[in-house]
């Protein structure tokens, strides 16, 4: 598994670096099969740092979560234990996935858009009802099963997932509801 240890604004010194490898990695091996690789951000939040980790996996899934504490090494072994705890929920499903694809996850180029947020102190009218961009970035649309989707978007651990649903030529979202369920949008 290849690794990109990174601080904010911090300088993170070889026996962190050591400790991450050495932790992260006999973490991820016990539940997925092949991680290709690993990123692991570290910053500094007022007083208390913070450790955000995403693993990428073979099969094209991601995994992600982030942690605060007030040591370092504290925060990193709080987010890992998040992430093997998203792995081991779902390793009967993520060898299931494995199985049943004999390729890794198709991906579908797409354009993402950061837009400018309406400040309450405008109490002007708009100039125009055109919002403004703030960022364009170049983001991926898996092509996947609903299922998977549905475990893609558990494991990163996001509200949404916008992905095609294999066999289909239009995109799909799964979201996670108010109530606690799951929503799925297909058009």
């Amino acid at each position: 598994m290849r690794y990109q240890i990174s601080g904010k604004q911090i300088d993170i010194g070889e026996a962190l670096q050591t400790h991450v490898k050495q932790d992260l990695g006999s973490a991820v091996q016990k539940y997925a099969e092949r991680p290709t690789d690993a990123h692991v951000i570290f910053s500094k939040s007022a007083n208390e740092f913070v450790c955000e980790i995403i693993v990428h996996l073979s099969t094209g899934l991601t995994t992600q979560a982030k942690a605060h504490a007030h040591e370092i090494y504290e925060s990193f072994d709080k987010c890992c234990d998040k992430i093997e705890k998203q792995l081991r929920r779902y390793k009967r499903r993520l060898k299931d996935h494995h199985r049943d694809r004999a390729e890794p996850v198709e991906l579908m180029g797409a354009s993402s858009y950061i837009l400018a947020s309406e400040t309450d102190d405008q109490e002007s009218e708009p100039e125009s009802l055109q919002p403004m961009i703030v960022a364009e970035m170049e983001t991926k649309i898996p092509s996947l099963t609903v299922g998977e989707a549905v475990m893609q978007m558990e494991l990163a651990g996001a509200p949404v997932l916008v992905f095609r649903k294999e066999g289909k030529e239009g995109l799909n979202v799964v979201y996670r509801r108010d109530d606690g369920n799951i929503g799925w949008i297909d058009p």
